[in-house]
Parts: structure tokens; C-alpha cells; sequence
């Protein structure tokens, strides 16, 4: 068992050790990075070996500590350099007067540009001088004084021009905006005028903050520049506006032939498209007539066809789009998928409908119709819902799922050279002589405004109830839309013409035998307004 147990603390300490030596060793691969030493915002050197086991962020450091111990009176001193030799590696020590800053090495240089030691001290030494003769300016106190003014009197200019920017440009925007309410408030619909002086409002707004953003930059950089510590730092601002203008302006050069090519394609597509309109116009106009093509179903047709065309030419211009293979198109591109997919179901079930709908041809614009228990008249048939008025001016949207899930009642359909046929019932006992029923209904519905001479009206009886007869009055009626009003004004006249002869409406029921029997007597079944020669109805197609 002891045995087992050093055994045990053996391979801890082993695997222990082992963790701490791979932790060293990750630590000295990232202290080894490069570590570039900066003086008064000024680069000197890139430090990348290390010396005497310092890693150049060591060595960085401790440059900066040595360069700031420095006492005042050493801007006076020369900027000097020492070679040494440790080991196989050859240096150049730097000093001021005979205090030492930093050592450069063999190491140091930079293994891409085939750089030297003796090119590396010359690059670093003429650095120093640099920074040497920046350091004596920044103690002079007329170079301070002289900067301090130039930041004062920019700063004063900076406020003064921003102020009259914005003044300006505010009263510009604001009377384009009055121009745009006037020619908005002259004309119902969106004129020209209107929309450029949207534009240049929208333009103006966009301006003014560019105007804004350029005068700060401005600004920024002359302060900096105004000063001998920041001055190196105005230089990498107008070095980054002018790589970033440069960028843009070799993006926009580059893209070029690209957008030539997105152009080309969106301009045979639109070509591709007008064509197709002018087919679908002599189509719908009657001038032209190819099988599986009805009138009705052209302009559905005209936009499926318009809008596949257009999916097709910028799926074949996207890839010539300037960034098309950039990640962020990518993202976007995974991201309306994403949203197509989730939302697709219901949006193609209803487009799927709406387009069943249109091609059954079942309903049409004006359209008097019955959907789903819902009477009115028809003021839309769109890819998605069908819009219905109905007799109390209300408008009814019916998704196409449930329009082509329902009986459609098409009053406006079939009417024809002959109206629209309207129908109602009425139930009338077995004392009143049919006949005169008949020609009673039949004189109702000749009163009624609306109702259509020819076809003339007609009565059928459908039932020989255990209490009455029941008549059903047909009748064709000028205008579908119409359908309820007329109706209305049917059993308004049928009431009117009833009472006028005595007869009854009234459906009687019997609580016990009648005495006597009742019958129509014979003398009786021509009363008026029937006649001997008055017909019996007889079936009637359709």
C-alpha cells in the first residue's frame, strides 16, 4: 500500500509539473509577441527577440521607465549607440549622452522586409532625432504658446461655422418643407414636384450632417496638429481619411464592371417584361387570342409571369452585385430564408387560393355573391383575401381559403340578356283558389320597380302542406347589386295586392275538423285578378 501511495504522489506531481511547464510555455509564447516601443505618439522600434531572458514587452516596458526617469537637463544631451556582442546575437545599444533607453538585436528586424541590423539602427536612430528635436519643441515655450493660439482661434472658427451651417442649412430645409406641404396640399395625387422636393429635403437633411462631421474632422486635425506631442496623431487621422477615401474609390472602380453587368440584365428583363405586357394587353383588349387565355384571368396571369421575369433577372444579376459574396450579404440572405420558411405556409395557402379563385373564374369585380352566409357585392378579388360590400355599406374581407372552401351563390353570373332570377315564398291556405294566387304574385311582382317585364314572372308550387300550399314567385330583376332592395320591395307589393283582394296570407292551422269542408267552390276559382285563359305554368329549365 506505501508503495502504491508514492506511486500515486509521483504521477500528481509529475502531472502537476507537466501542467505548470505547458503554462509556462503558452505564457512565454504570448509574451513573446512583438511589442512596438512609441515616444511621445511616435513610433520607434518593433522589438521581437528577446535579451537576456526579457520578452520584448519587458523590454518595452522597460524603455518607457528608463525614458521617463530622464532628468530635464539631458535634452541636451546626443543621441548615441554602442555594439555589443551576446553570444552568436550582435547589437546596438542607445544612448542619451551616457544614459542608456533601449538595445536593439539581430532578432528585432523584420524577417519579411530581409531587413539588417545596420538598416534597422539607421531606421531606428533617425527616429530618435525625431523624437529628440520634437521633445526640445515641446519645452520651448513659444512653440506651446503658438499652438495654444492656433487651437483657440480653430476652435473659435469651428463654432462659428457650425453655427452658420446649421443656421443655413435649417432655413434651407425649412423652406423646401414649405414647398413640399404647398404641393402636397394642391394636388390629391403625388406629383413630380412633390416627390424631387421630398428628395432634396431628405438630401439637404443627410448634407447638413455631412457638413457638420466634416467641419469637426477638420478641426480635430488642426488642433492636433497644432502641438508637438499630438502632431503625429493628426498625421494618422488625414493618412486613415485619405486610405478610406482611396478604398472607396478602388471599391467603386472595382464594382464597375459589375454594375455595368446588373444593368445590362435588369435592362433585358425590363425589355423581357414590356413585351410581356403588350401580349397581355392585346389579350385583354381581344386583339389576340391563344387557347388556356381568358379575358378574365389575363391580368393575374400578367403579374405572375411579371413577376417571375423580375425574380429571374436579379437572381441572375445578384452574383455581379458589388459585396454579393461578402459574409453580410450572406447573413442577410440566410436570414430572409429563414423568414420565408417560417412564414411561408399560411402566405402560400392563401396565394395558392387566391389564384384558384381567379382562375376558376367563379367570381369578378361587381359581382352581386354569396359567400359563406355573406351577401354583397363584390369590390375586390386580390392574391390574398376577397373584399365584399354588403347592404349595410360595410366591407366584409374573406380570406381565398375560406372563399374556395364555401358554396359561392354568383347572382351576377349567369344574368345575362336576362337579368338576375329572384325568388321568395309565400304560403296561403287551401280556401283561396290557386289561380287567383297566381295571379296575384304575379301582379306583385309586375308593380314592383326593378323587376324585368321579360322574362315574365312565373309561380311554381312546391309543396301541398298539411295546412297550406306554398307558391314560389320567380322573377328576373335588372341588376344583381340590387338583389335585396327589389326583394324588399316584392313583398311589399305582394302584401299591397293581396289585401287589396280579401285573400288571406295568413297559413291557417286547425285545432279540430271544420264543419263544413274546405274547398274552393267552383264558381270561385277564377276570382279576380285570375282569368278562364290564364295558364298553368309550366316547368321551366335552368
Amino acid at each position: 500500500m506505501t508503495t502504491l501511495k508514492w506511486a500515486a504522489v509521483l504521477a500528481a506531481w509529475l502531472l502537476a509539473a507537466t501542467a505548470a511547464w505547458g503554462a509556462v510555455g503558452n505564457d512565454a509564447v504570448q509574451q513573446d509577441e512583438a511589442a512596438t516601443l512609441r515616444i511621445m505618439n511616435r513610433e520607434i522600434v518593433t522589438m521581437r527577440a528577446r535579451i537576456a531572458g526579457m520578452t520584448p514587452q519587458a523590454r518595452v516596458r522597460r524603455a518607457r521607465e528608463r525614458i521617463q526617469a530622464l532628468p530635464d537637463e539631458a535634452i541636451a544631451l546626443p543621441i548615441n549607440t554602442v555594439r555589443f556582442q551576446s553570444g552568436d546575437a550582435r547589437g546596438v545599444q542607445f544612448l542619451l549622452g551616457d544614459l542608456p533607453l533601449f538595445s536593439v538585436v539581430e532578432g528585432d528586424a523584420e524577417p519579411e522586409s530581409k531587413q539588417d541590423l545596420d538598416a534597422l539602427v539607421e531606421q531606428t536612430r533617425s527616429r530618435m532625432e525625431q523624437v529628440h528635436v520634437a521633445w526640445v519643441q515641446m519645452r520651448s515655450r513659444p512653440v506651446l504658446l503658438r499652438g495654444v493660439a492656433r487651437a483657440i482661434g480653430a476652435t473659435l472658427l469651428f463654432c462659428i461655422l457650425v453655427w452658420g451651417a446649421h443656421r443655413g442649412m435649417t432655413r434651407i430645409v425649412g423652406f423646401m418643407e414649405e414647398r413640399r406641404d404647398v404641393l402636397a396640399a394642391r394636388f390629391s395625387y403625388v406629383d413630380w414636384r412633390e416627390f424631387l422636393a421630398r428628395l432634396v429635403v431628405g438630401v439637404l437633411q443627410v448634407l447638413q450632417w455631412l457638413v457638420v462631421l466634416a467641419l469637426t474632422y477638420s478641426w480635430a486635425h488642426f488642433v492636433l496638429a497644432s502641438f508637438v506631442a499630438t502632431a503625429p496623431i493628426a498625421n494618422d487621422l488625414g493618412d486613415w481619411l485619405l486610405l478610406k477615401l482611396s478604398w472607396l474609390a478602388e471599391g467603386v472602380l472595382e464594382s464597375l464592371p459589375g454594375l455595368a453587368t446588373v444593368l445590362i440584365v435588369l435592362a433585358l428583363t425590363r425589355a423581357i417584361v414590356d413585351l410581356l405586357g403588350y401580349l397581355f394587353d392585346a389579350l385583354q383588349q381581344g386583339r389576340l387570342r391563344l387557347p388556356l387565355f381568358h379575358p378574365e384571368t389575363v391580368g393575374a396571369t400578367r403579374r405572375i409571369f411579371t413577376l417571375f421575369a423580375w425574380c429571374v433577372g436579379i437572381a441572375v444579376a445578384y452574383p455581379f452585385l458589388p459585396g454579393a459574396s461578402s459574409d453580410v450579404f450572406k447573413g442577410l440572405s440566410v436570414l430572409f430564408g429563414l423568414m420565408v420558411t417560417l412564414g411561408s405556409t399560411g402566405l402560400v395557402t392563401q396565394l395558392m387560393s387566391g389564384m384558384v379563385v381567379v382562375y376558376s373564374r367563379s367570381l369578378h369585380k361587381g359581382d352581386f355573391v354569396d359567400i359563406n352566409g355573406v351577401q354583397g357585392v363584390v369590390t375586390e378579388v386580390s392574391a390574398l383575401a376577397t373584399k365584399i360590400t354588403n347592404v349595410r355599406n360595410d366591407e366584409i374581407t374573406i380570406p381565398n381559403s375560406v372563399v374556395i372552401a364555401s358554396p359561392i351563390h354568383n347572382y351576377s353570373k349567369l344574368a345575362g340578356t336576362h337579368g338576375t332570377l329572384l325568388s321568395t315564398k309565400v304560403t296561403i291556405g287551401y280556401d283561396a283558389p290557386w289561380r287567383q294566387v297566381h295571379a296575384l304574385l304575379i301582379e306583385a311582382a309586375s308593380r314592383t320597380a326593378g323587376v324585368r317585364p321579360t322574362p315574365a314572372p312565373y309561380v311554381y308550387q312546391r309543396a301541398l302542406s298539411d295546412f297550406y300550399v306554398e307558391y314560389e314567385l320567380f322573377a328576373s330583376i335588372e341588376k344583381p347589386a340590387d338583389r335585396i332592395p327589389v326583394l324588399s320591395a316584392l313583398h311589399a307589393s305582394i302584401q299591397d295586392a293581396f289585401n287589396e283582394h280579401g285573400v288571406q296570407i295568413m297559413s291557417p292551422h286547425f285545432l279540430g275538423q271544420p264543419e263544413h269542408s274546405v274547398v274552393v267552390p267552383k264558381a270561385q276559382w277564377y276570382a279576380a285578378p285570375a282569368s278562364p285563359v290564364s295558364p298553368v305554368p309550366a316547368a321551366r329549365q335552368g
